[in-house]
């Protein structure tokens, strides 16, 4: 459990049956834990590609362990073309997220206009319960808020799902 009672994100994860959504709406993130590898990519263009790696042992066993269970997950993000370097970075990453399962798909900022969006990225599981995302302007963590407010998880269910119709697949969509 987190600080405030709430379940942790891997936790929140594992409570998932059926789906886990994940809509992204930032084209820059400068979280911690990535910065190695960030700057790597700026400097060299190339980036950890094997889900066995150290950098990835957050993350593939528990995308793992939810598609074992038949959990479907989808990942949609919203970017602004040109993309930033950020997101070609993220793009070219992507192939793992595929590799252990995900789908994800690209949509350009310019054709969500006329969707209702939520302000803030956001974890959907199981149209029940919405995990926010919290970030500072230049992209660092700035905290999460759970919700299971019907309207909210009809809100961010109906976003998804508009965006996800409108996205381009990860292996057709370029950078």
């Amino acid at each position: 459990m987190s600080q405030n009672g709430a379940p942790d994100f891997a936790e929140l994860l594992r409570s998932a049956r059926h789906t886990a959504v994940h809509l992204e709406l930032r084209d820059i993130y400068d979280v911690g834990d990535e910065t190695g590898s960030f700057d790597r990519f700026l400097r060299t263009g190339a980036v950890d590609l094997d889900p066995e790696s150290a950098q990835w042992q957050g993350w593939t066993p528990l995308v793992r362990e939810a598609i074992g269970r038949g959990v479907v997950m989808r990942r949609a993000r919203i970017v602004s073309t040109p993309v930033t370097d950020y997101i070609r970075y993220e793009h070219a990453m992507t192939p793992v997220n595929v590799a252990i399962g995900e789908q994800v798909r690209w949509l350009p900022r310019d054709r969500a206009s006329d969707i209702a969006l939520p302000g803030n990225d956001l974890w959907l599981i199981d149209d029940r319960l919405v995990l926010f995302h919290f970030f500072t302007g230049v992209g660092d963590w700035a905290g999460h808020e759970f919700t299971e407010d019907p309207a909210v998880v009809k809100l961010c269910a109906s976003a998804f799902e508009t965006v996800w119709e409108r996205g381009t697949a990860h292996g057709e969509f370029t950078v």
